[in-house]
């Protein structure tokens, strides 16, 4: 094969992964607080119709907070999906009235089911799992959740606590006709995200995953809430590169992690990624506006 051949084949190669960004993105998502809910149209205004919001729960929020941010995201046009941490429910009534609530005001079909890192419950659920064996989520209307999903492993909980954690929460799910996907953790590391789907596709090949990014903030910020997610490990590779805090903000641009996510799509026929999720830590319309030019501009972002 003659040089110019390959070339050309390598630049059709690179199309296709910009492209493949660019639907990650489609199909894809971000947050927002609970306090923001006047981005909601200036967000609608850069995205498809119906990309999916997640309103985070926050330890200084209350669930009831979060109801008229998901209820304005809906009548701008997007999916509004609450985060739901269980260890912060202080009771059963709280959670039951807030999901009729939000079914009612906002359409709301779909959460993202956490355990929340309260050092000890505030009422009745220690964990995800003891949410859903009340069956609340399903009789108020949740016809699907979303799951948390730690490429790095958890801070705090061990590994095999995690995927004993996850079976059963599949399990829990299925047993209530609610459907199921996963939503993971932002990494330095592309490669252990990669490993991860990898792993995720061979034991449980009909589960979607998104894979989740941090959105493009600054580099103070950005390791500030790494250190708090639990993303220690690719902190510690960038650290041994030679990489400190200052040269981070180079990583503060998510299309590279982007493109890893798209090239393993592009030569794994089981990938099950069928989306990003980027984690905008309060800056949600900005977070949306980098979105908006790599789905118009693919690979120019």
């Amino acid at each position: 094969m003659s040089t110019g051949t390959t070339d050309r084949l390598e630049r059709m190669f690179e199309g296709d992964i910009a492209k493949g960004a660019a639907e990650l993105l489609v199909g894809g998502s971000l947050e927002m607080s609970p306090d923001r809910a006047a981005e909601a149209r200036a967000i609608a205004a850069l995205l498809p119709a119906g990309t999916r919001v997640y309103v985070n729960h926050l330890p200084r929020h209350g669930l009831a907070e979060s109801v008229p941010a998901l209820a304005t995201l809906r009548e701008a046009g997007l999916e509004p999906v609450p985060h739901i941490a269980a260890r912060r429910i202080g009771s059963r009534a709280e959670v039951a009235t807030f999901l009729e609530r939000a079914a009612g005001e906002a359409g709301v079909t779909k959460v993202l089911l956490v355990g929340g890192d309260e050092p000890e419950p505030r009422g009745p659920f220690p964990d995800g799992a003891s949410l859903l064996r009340e069956g609340i989520l399903a009789k108020s209307g949740v016809r699907e959740i979303g799951l948390p999903g730690y490429p790095e492993g958890h801070p705090r909980i061990p590994r095999a606590t995690l995927e004993n954690a996850f079976t059963e929460k599949l399990a829990l799910a299925a047993g209530q006709g609610l459907g199921t996907y996963i939503v993971t953790q932002f990494s330095f590391a592309p490669l252990r995200i990669v490993e991860y789907c990898s792993e995720l596709a061979r034991r449980s090949p009909a589960l979607a995953v998104y894979v989740g990014l941090a959105g493009p903030i600054d580099a103070r910020t950005l390791l500030r809430f790494a250190q708090r997610c639990g993303v220690s490990a690719s902190l510690r590779a960038l650290r041994a590169q030679g990489m400190g805090a200052i040269r981070l903000a180079t990583h503060t641009d998510p299309g590279e992690q982007l493109s890893a996510i798209a090239r393993y799509c592009a030569v794994h026929a089981a990938c099950n990624v069928v989306g990003v999720h980027l984690f905008s830590f309060g800056s949600a319309a900005k977070t949306a506006a980098w979105m908006n030019r790599a789905i118009t501009t693919p690979g120019g972002a």
